[in-house]
């Protein structure tokens, strides 16, 4: 489903990633793990079109879409909930998931945003509330309800279980695990290997700009230099 060759990119002549593979099945959960610094954003936003990579190649549905906007991607179902929510604090929940589908998914909304809400009930009840007000919580699930709104074929999730409390970091994993069984394969970039590992079906650990681990996620979590290393046990 998704394909990235060889991927070189960073910003003006810094050069972050250094020749990355990696590749997402239909109905995955593929985490890419890796402390702050060493990448997961910058892949992210190539793989999003924010940013054009430097070379490589980065196929989705089997077309090449390195060089495409942003919209463009967005419109052939490859949807990023990004790091730090970036929901609108100003406009209401509402608002905020039906902007989830101005470019995408405008012709379902109703039928989506009924979807969402069964899966974040919480939203219901704040429909008419500013998003700025909600807790760290809600946000997050606004921003992965806007996510759903477009109607992905493939969803990256950056870092979102940053900022949560134990509790609804446990409650957020539940949630991917819960959208995937629907069918949504997930890229998910991640600090939290512990809980990540849980849940993926394979693994990406990446480090200084490259894939320096790769597999099936369980057997990851039980690799010894993994444990020591990533896990610090």
């Amino acid at each position: 489903m998704l394909e990235v060759r060889q991927l070189h990119a960073g910003y003006g002549s810094v050069e972050i990633l250094r020749g990355i593979d990696l590749e997402v099945g239909a109905g995955e959960i593929v985490a890419v793990l890796g402390s702050n610094g060493v990448g997961k954003s910058t892949l992210n936003n190539n793989i999003s079109a924010l940013y054009r990579p430097f070379g490589g190649s980065i196929r989705f549905q089997g077309e090449e879409i390195a060089g495409l906007s942003s919209s463009e991607v967005v419109k052939r179902g490859l949807i990023h909930v990004p790091e730090g929510r970036r929901i609108f604090p100003n406009l209401n929940v509402r608002e905020n998931l039906e902007l989830g589908s101005l470019v995408r998914g405008k012709s379902n909304r109703a039928q989506n945003l009924e979807r969402v809400v069964g899966i974040f009930p919480r939203l219901r009840e704040r429909f008419d509330q500013l998003a700025g007000t909600l807790s760290g919580g809600e946000q997050q699930m606004l921003a992965i309800g806007r996510g759903l709104m477009s109607e992905p074929v493939l969803l990256i999730m950056d870092e979102p279980s940053l900022g949560l409390s134990p509790l609804l970091v446990e409650q957020m994993f539940e949630l991917i695990v819960r959208i995937n069984q629907e069918g949504l394969p997930i890229l998910l970039m991640e600090q939290n290997a512990v809980q990540t590992l849980a849940i993926a079906h394979r693994a990406y650990i990446i480090e200084n700009g490259r894939v320096a681990m790769q597999g099936q996620a369980a057997e990851l979590a039980r690799d010894p230099e993994l444990r020591k290393n990533y896990l610090g046990l």
